[in-house]
């Protein structure tokens, strides 16, 4: 099933997980999905690693896992930087055989390790290559505080448009921390004609640097609020972990109620943090006819 129909009828949830490091073994990552079948998710994507197309067999692994043995929709991830057309045809291909319908379609970060192949200079470039070569439904990416390498807000909203344009279905944000952003930014899509769902990305706080980290690569700002539950509870993992669960509560708390399209959490592989994200908000979330429904 097409990701895109979910939001036709409720308030979409998903999460995102990453395959394990090659020394754990792909095994480990089907203890976390274990976990997370429970919380009844609308989806589960699955990260690619940096490089070129021989990283792609784990992603797709366990995205087709997760529809044929969890019975939850797979997306899978696709960095296309350091892709060319021929590694990307394989790819789509290796999708169809696998019944992975949905593709997350990102330009993915530049990396002194890989040299970029010139092909897909742009997310919205490989959007368009991907809707020439089948019936997949894809996602993109979007930046409620604006992408990095963007020169302003203006020029973030036009490339947007333009991934739009050429087909992607929905988006998903880069985490945040502060819903303002993401209000502020629903308003830019507004303007610029960009009408298709966008889920909000939630990052719980669980690991100090681990976060500090993801912020930095990113560009997402700290409020006030957070850098202080960060200064308070850094020394203290149990307690920065339930704060952290606390935080993304209100967040998600807020979004739903606002009438957000969806949520997309970034579990980090960790099912407990998920377990208790949802339990706190899942009589929130409602159909589109506005009867209350444990979506979760």
């Amino acid at each position: 099933m097409k990701t895109r129909e979910f939001f036709k009828k409720k308030q979409v949830l998903s999460f995102e997980v990453f395959p394990p490091k090659r020394t754990a073994g792909i095994e480990t990552i089907y203890t976390t999905l274990d976990g997370l079948k429970g919380l009844n998710p609308d989806f589960i994507s699955v990260t690619y690693g940096a490089g070129g197309s021989e990283n792609f067999g784990a992603t797709l692994e366990i995205a087709a896992s997760i529809k044929r043995d969890y019975g939850i929709e797979g997306v899978a991830h696709l960095p296309c930087l350091c892709l060319d057309q021929q590694e990307v045809s394989d790819f789509l291909r290796r999708c169809s055989e696998l019944g992975i319908e949905n593709l997350l379609a990102l330009r993915g970060d530049r990396n002194p390790s890989y040299e970029p192949k010139g092909v897909f200079q742009h997310a919205s470039d490989l959007v368009t290559f991907i809707k020439s070569q089948g019936d997949f439904n894809v996602i993109g990416a979007c930046y409620p505080e604006g992408h990095s390498e963007s020169q302003n807000m203006v020029e973030d909203i036009q490339n947007l448009k333009r991934k739009v344009d050429a087909g992607a279905d929905e988006l998903i944000t880069q985490l945040f921390f502060d819903n303002r952003y993401f209000y502020e930014f629903q308003e830019r899509c507004a303007l610029a004609g960009i009408n298709v769902p966008i889920e909000a990305g939630i990052m719980p706080v669980v690991n100090a640097k681990q976060i500090l980290r993801m912020v930095s690569l990113c560009g997402s700002s700290l409020p006030p609020k957070f850098s202080k539950m960060i200064q308070r509870y850094e020394d203290q993992p149990e307690a920065l972990r339930d704060a952290g669960i606390a935080y993304a509560v209100d967040q998600i708390t807020d979004l739903v109620t606002q009438g957000v399209d969806g949520i997309h959490l970034y579990t980090m592989n960790n099912p407990y943090v998920a377990q208790k994200i949802c339990q706190a908000v899942a009589s929130l979330f409602q159909t589109k006819e506005g009867d209350h429904e444990n979506a979760l």
